[in-house]
């Protein structure tokens, strides 16, 4: 199949929710389609043949510089953004096992970072991030 994830058929991707012993989430800020400015758990594509916990932590530690430990399936969130023409599904993941201090480590990709209460969000928020954090209030 020729042409680009996500624009000319579905794309594939996966995310991590990062959460602190003391509950809060870290967020990126994206500069980038789709959502630019939106406020987003970090994340990405998955690669052909790559498993998805494998991309979620891959990912996670590209953006932020983290060491990744274990992670567990949170769920699944689809992101059809009409404004951007992109249509996405992504695998997400949850993971309070990790080490290290983040980083801003795609300054190209992500203009700012923070770690968030969940009851006190920065604005706007992705769709991916808004289905995760519904899961994890159940």
């Amino acid at each position: 199949m020729s042409g680009l994830p996500g624009i000319d058929f579905p794309g594939l991707g996966t995310g991590l929710v990062i959460l602190r012993d003391d509950g809060k989430v870290l967020l990126y800020r994206r500069m980038k389609a789709p959502e630019a400015e939106h406020w987003n758990i970090v994340g990405g594509k998955i690669d052909h043949f790559e498993h998805s916990a494998d991309a979620a932590r891959r990912e996670a530690e590209e953006e932020t510089g983290l060491s990744i430990g274990h992670i567990d399936f949170l769920c699944i969130a689809e992101e059809m953004v009409e404004a951007d023409r992109q249509h996405w599904v992504s695998l997400i993941y949850v993971t309070r096992d990790y080490s290290g201090e983040p980083q801003l480590t795609e300054p190209d990709k992500l203009s700012d970072m923070g770690w968030f209460d969940l009851d006190d969000l920065p604005q706007p928020l992705s769709i991916f991030s808004k289905t995760a954090f519904r899961h994890l209030t159940r």
